[in-house]
């Protein structure tokens, strides 16, 4: 009898699947059990498709990929069904795939199967079940979570914490390949040192995970005996951890095999088709998760190294000073930037510190970042004034552009810059700064101020921009904040709404604490908290579009200069609170800056009890410095002063000038644009006045915190025009 009539016989069909062209052959009792003609056939994979259950092609589907990964016989249960959807009959397929050219043809057996009687072991077999929904969600969730792990130790505590549907591994462990060496990468459910006998094993040795590696084939072994049977040289390693059941699979990526999986059973596991599906795919994710990390390891090593050979470090031991620095990579890319930080002994005896930032956040950023770097370090030796320090690295910046990226607009990289030189003896500041964000004071009080400065264009941008300096004074107790602008403006802030997220850190961080525990210690506190505010988990406390995206470098500098006093008077009493004090120009030349003036008072009463005297002290402020440039040929210089505990301060301004001639108080008329500023003064001020000088004259002005109303002032008697201004002329 042939095998075609003994088949038929016992109603098997047989089949071929070719993947390469997509066809399917049938003889004719396989033709029968798909319900069509019985006859041989030759038909289309979709038409073939469409006659099986979609749940059911989906199972084969997953079970044909898992024969055809291991070389194992792939077997399942399929439903028939008509063209109107209706169930015809129940058939099993047994199927081997042979590979053809790189491709596979699938070859088997078809075989009608009784319906199964309700309550029989058949009837329980979950095929289609909900062990199947549990197991698409499983690997649903155990890919999210695999894909969203950033390094090899969160790959491994992903993989620990898998619960498989139906069975659970209570042991893990994955390993590696070291030239012709087996490494153990991490594992599970086993003391410290378990791993010790595997780390340094050969590749040849007659082991489960050895042989994977070798072999790119999934090991299975369902009981003691079949390991201790197939691998009797190496069980005594396996036998002291008491397990039943494991199965040990290849970690194949990019159609490399970078490793093994072995998963541990305490209970007996068959390793059904089903089993052997979730740890395949299983294996596939994790081998995708691990090749993940380990690139993103390399490249953060990589960009560490890189940026922490480009960054110096910063001297704590100025005398009377302190200094901190912090760089933070962005979250995202190679992690490495164009933020720089710098600190520079001149000849002088002084020392300069420099912040910069080079367009992008990537190797071309911080290579021309390294170059703009020792450009400065060398201008800076040379014993040049800040000015002209930033002056020479524009057109060495500029230069580079012209040269490298032939004027080429889209390649062009610019650089903002701050350039401090600073006294430490007097704490004397000179300021030169280019395109960058403003450095911010902490007064002696706490209180935060930024300070605007004059400056330029970004280095690189015009190769003849000149950078005006600024001078400024760090009294003793104060601390000076500079940074780039990702600590201001990452997560949607702008400088303003940024200045506002960390003024309150500002403040509060290290206030009073100096003397405790070090300057030092005291200001390295304050920079891992400014840090924090912006990377730290507190900023994720904000929702909405300020909040933590990470997407930008940070780069910063903390200057502190030691309080002259301990805080205790003789006696021991308390010594006074200390006041806060800006000083601030105005040129003739640059009358935007009276703005600048207004928002400095602001910032300075920003914890002033009255609104309305702060309006006031920024109209008379805008007043007096406006006279200054009107009616004088020189520049104006405001000092401001807050002394006195909260709820009883005193403010007291003054605008010095280099003009001798004394203002006349007028009689201004309802439309007319000027002459109300003496009469401001005596309508706002608590107490006013005009002091000559010799080299010019001061008009000042106080406000007092307590005053009962607008133009009183409690124990001090106000300064009217007769006292200090000349009556005008009739």
């Amino acid at each position: 009898m042939r095998t075609e009539d003994l088949l038929a016989a016992v109603a098997t069909g047989l089949w071929l699947w070719d993947n390469a062209t997509g066809r399917v052959t049938l003889d004719a009792e396989a033709a029968r059990l798909l319900g069509l003609p019985a006859e041989p056939a030759v038909l289309t994979e979709a038409a073939v498709r469409s006659r099986f259950h979609p749940v059911d092609f989906a199972e084969i589907n997953g079970v044909v990929q898992l024969a055809v990964s291991e070389g194992t016989l792939a077997e399942a249960r399929l439903r028939i069904v008509d063209e109107r959807g209706q169930v015809l009959r129940t058939v099993r397929t047994r199927s081997r795939p042979r590979i053809v050219d790189g491709d596979f043809e699938l070859v088997g057996t078809l075989q009608e199967v009784a319906e199964p009687q309700p309550g029989t072991s058949a009837a329980r077999a979950p095929v289609t079940g909900d062990w199947r929904r549990s197991r698409e969600a499983f690997l649903l969730d155990a890919g999210r979570a695999l894909a969203e792990a950033r390094s090899t130790a969160e790959v491994l505590r992903v993989a620990a914490g898998l619960s498989m549907p139906g069975f659970m591994p209570d042991g893990l462990a994955v390993f590696g390949i070291q030239g012709d060496r087996l490494t153990v990468i991490g594992h599970h459910g086993h003391l410290p040192d378990d791993g010790l006998p595997y780390s340094e094993m050969l590749l040849e040795t007659d082991y489960p995970a050895a042989e994977v590696v070798r072999t790119g084939r999934a090991i299975y072994l369902p009981t003691r005996e079949d390991y201790q049977r197939r691998y009797p040289a190496t069980w005594p390693l396996a036998a002291c951890f008491e397990r039943t059941s494991w199965a040990y699979l290849p970690l194949v990526n990019a159609g490399r095999t970078i490793g093994a999986w072995m998963a541990g059973f305490a209970e007996p596991v068959a390793f059904t088709p089903d089993e052997r599906s979730v740890l395949t795919t299983v294996a596939r994710m994790l081998a995708q998760a691990l090749a993940r990390a380990g690139v993103q390891e390399s490249q953060h090593e990589l960009a560490v190294r890189l940026q922490r050979s480009m960054m110096p470090t910063v001297q704590p031991d100025i005398p009377g000073m302190a200094v901190a620095a912090r760089y933070v990579p962005t979250g995202g890319g190679l992690e490495v930037g164009g933020d720089w930080y710098d600190m520079i002994p001149l000849p002088s005896g002084r020392i300069a510190l420099v912040i910069g930032d080079v367009q992008g956040h990537d190797v071309r950023a911080a290579g021309l970042m390294g170059q703009l770097r020792i450009a400065l370090r060398a201008y800076a030796s040379e014993g040049h004034h800040p000015d002209a320090v930033l002056s020479r690295a524009s057109r060495f910046l500029a230069g580079i552009n012209e040269t490298e990226f032939h004027g080429n607009g889209e390649d062009q990289r610019f650089a903002t810059c701050l350039y401090i030189e600073v006294d430490p003896a007097t704490g004397l500041l000179d300021v030169a700064r280019a395109g960058h964000p403003d450095p911010a004071i902490r007064m002696a009080d706490g209180a935060v101020i930024v300070r605007p400065t004059s400056g330029g264009l970004p280095l690189g941008i015009d190769p003849d921009s000149d950078y005006p300096t600024t001078r400024i004074v760090l009294e003793p107790g104060e601390t000076m904040l500079v940074c780039t602008d990702g600590l201001i403006e990452t997560g949607g802030h702008d400088l303003e709404t940024g200045w506002g997220r960390l003024r309150e850190v500002f403040e509060t961080h290290g206030t009073g604490t100096a003397e405790a525990e070090g300057a030092g210690e005291s200001l390295e506190r304050l920079a891992d908290a400014l840090v924090q505010a912006v990377h730290g988990p507190s900023s994720h406390h904000t929702t909405g579009p300020l909040v933590d995206r990470r997407e930008d470098d940070i780069a910063l500098l903390l200057l502190s200069r030691e309080s002259a006093g301990c805080g205790l008077e003789a006696g021991g009493r308390l010594a006074p609170r200390p006041g806060r004090r800006t000083v601030f120009s105005v040129a003739q030349a640059e009358p935007e800056r009276i703005a600048a003036a207004r928002r400095q008072i602001r910032d300075v009463l920003h914890d002033w009890r009255d609104p309305e005297q702060v309006d006031s002290a920024a109209l008379l402020v805008s007043e007096i410095v406006t006279n200054v440039l009107t009616h004088t040929d020189g520049d104006a210089l405001l000092v401001a002063e807050v002394a006195g505990e909260h709820g009883a301060r005193r403010l007291r301004v003054e605008v010095a000038d280099g003009s001798d001639e004394l203002p006349h108080r007028r009689r201004p008329g309802e439309l007319a644009s000027s002459g109300r500023g003496l009469v401001l003064l005596e309508l706002l001020a608590g107490a006013w006045g005009v002091d000559p000088r010799g080299d010019g004259k001061s008009t000042w002005f106080e406000l007092y915190e307590d005053a009962g109303a607008v133009g009183e002032s409690p124990g001090a008697a106000s300064s009217g025009p007769e006292e200090s201004v000349p009556e005008p002329a009739a």
